[in-house]
């Protein structure tokens, strides 16, 4: 069975982006453009809302046409061009690149989507993350944890009614202070239970 695996860089505070999206906070030297490239492209397929896949749309598919960019930023212009993805949207009714669009994020669907061969499967975005949460659909945490504090903006994980139990199976860190934090789900600890409707209560256009 393929895993679900949330992959974030964060600040320290808890925060994924400021309060106007910035991400100029972010720490990415080559050591970690090269780590990502090495991780992403094990995946069987990349999961997003809207935003975040129109966001790499407009850059990714020729990127590697820039000959200012960096070896690793062309590499992953590559791996992201032909990795399958899946963008969860009301909106928007096709995508290019090898996407498929699903209006919504349905429990019995994705675990079908986990039952199918290959790689893990990569999720991104807030929005998205905290439906996946909420379905009990994330099996593992890839948490990349910038050294910054920025005070406010949009948090990472949403407020929830019970705890999840997490197992800490790898810390790294990286040359330019970024801690990595790889964490299982540790079902013996959970307290709270599973849904199984489909969500109606975010919109995944926002992720």
């Amino acid at each position: 069975m393929r895993k679900i695996v949330l992959m974030m860089s964060v600040s320290l505070d808890g925060f994924i982006e400021g309060p106007n999206r910035e991400i100029d906070w972010h720490r990415v030297n080559t050591e970690m453009l090269q780590h990502f490239n090495d991780e992403i492209r094990q995946f069987g397929a990349l999961l997003s809302g809207r935003v975040t896949h129109e966001l790499m749309a407009e850059y990714w598919p020729t990127a590697d046409k820039d000959p200012q960019i960096s070896p690793e930023m062309a590499e992953f212009a590559g791996i992201w061009r032909n990795m399958p993805k899946v963008v969860f949207s009301r909106t928007l009714k096709h995508a290019e690149w090898h996407t498929t669009v699903v209006p919504e994020v349905v429990p019995e669907e994705i675990r079908a989507l986990k039952a199918q061969p290959g790689g893990d499967l990569g999720l991104g975005g807030a929005d998205l993350a905290a439906s996946f949460l909420r379905h009990d659909l994330v099996d593992q945490f890839r948490l990349y944890v910038h050294p910054v504090l920025i005070g406010r903006g949009k948090r990472l994980f949403p407020e929830s009614e019970a705890p999840t139990g997490l197992r800490l199976i790898e810390t790294r860190i990286f040359e330019n202070g970024v801690v990595l934090l790889r964490y299982e789900r540790d079902t013996s600890a959970d307290t709270g239970t599973d849904s199984t409707s489909a969500d109606t209560t975010a919109d995944p256009d926002d992720a």
